[in-house]
């Protein structure tokens, strides 16, 4: 048993470098190997190779190295001009670009009517920012990852536009928190198709004035019949009772039976009475 192990010790695929370093002497000198290898590896020289030819096997040392060096140099680097590798970075510059207004957008938002204060100076905003100067915005780049127009490209100036009317107007989204990739596609396709102006048809309107009207009304009446006592107001926050209104009636559009909130104290009075 220890004798047939010795025997066949080299088989055991610890001894695969050795094997194969026998074979590289062989392939390069077959005269350096021992007879018993030598027979061994004259025999394999008579398998037809995987192609089906009977071509000698040859020495994959120098095959190696080759592809080796050829990696060191790049050899195999494709050859690209300087003004596609520019082009492709100014692309790279325009996602960073979109990426910018949809995280900081609503920082810059005109979200103050008095104009009390500034806004605030947020460089990532600015095309300038990502190196582009005045004559980059009337060339065209990719604006597939968007939704403002179906047209697969637009100019710098026209995306630079169309990223501050959606996400800079009196609108401020924040949603790109969210982790799941289809609810934020959804935010996405839903401000940049309408840029953040949807179009309502003159009921539609009149329909959101009459829900403004009815919670400001109610606060009115508040105020003045219990002067003074603590009933968390919505007073300057309206517009959520039409945003209420909005999504009760569409759910029940959609076959919801049952709507249960989840309310804050602020506006709980108006909520019961106005949706």
């Amino acid at each position: 048993m220890m004798q047939q192990f010795r025997s066949n010790s080299y088989l055991f695929g610890g001894n695969a470098p050795y094997v194969e370093e026998l074979y590289e002497a062989y392939l390069d000198n077959p005269g350096s190997v021992p007879d018993n290898w030598r027979s061994y590896f004259d025999a394999l020289q008579n398998v037809p190779a995987g192609d089906g030819t009977d071509q000698r096997d040859v020495a994959h040392a120098p095959v190696v190295e080759s592809f080796a060096q050829r990696a060191k140099t790049n050899a195999f680097m494709v050859k690209t001009s300087s003004a596609d590798l520019a082009v492709a970075r100014k692309q790279v510059h325009v996602q960073s670009l979109i990426a910018a207004y949809r995280f900081l957008g609503s920082r810059w938002a005109d979200l103050d009517p008095l104009k009390r204060q500034e806004r605030p100076n947020i460089p990532e905003l600015d095309p300038t920012f990502y190196g582009f100067v005045e004559s980059d915005k009337e060339f065209s780049f990719s604006a597939t990852n968007t939704y403002f127009t179906k047209a697969e490209h637009m100019t710098l100036r026209e995306i630079v536009q169309a990223l501050r009317e959606t996400y800079c107007g009196s609108i401020g989204a924040e949603f790109m928190h969210i982790t799941d990739p289809g609810e934020k596609r959804w935010w996405q396709e839903k401000l940049e198709s309408v840029r953040s102006k949807p179009t309502y048809t003159v009921e539609k309107k009149k329909h959101i004035l009459d829900r403004l009207t009815a919670a400001e009304g109610l606060e009115r009446f508040l105020h003045t019949k219990y002067v003074g006592q603590k009933r968390f107001s919505l007073e300057g926050g309206e517009s959520f009772i039409a945003s209420m209104d909005e999504l009760i009636q569409g759910a029940g559009e959609k076959g919801v039976q049952e709507i249960v909130i989840g309310m804050a104290h602020r506006g709980r009075l108006n909520v019961l009475v106005n949706t």
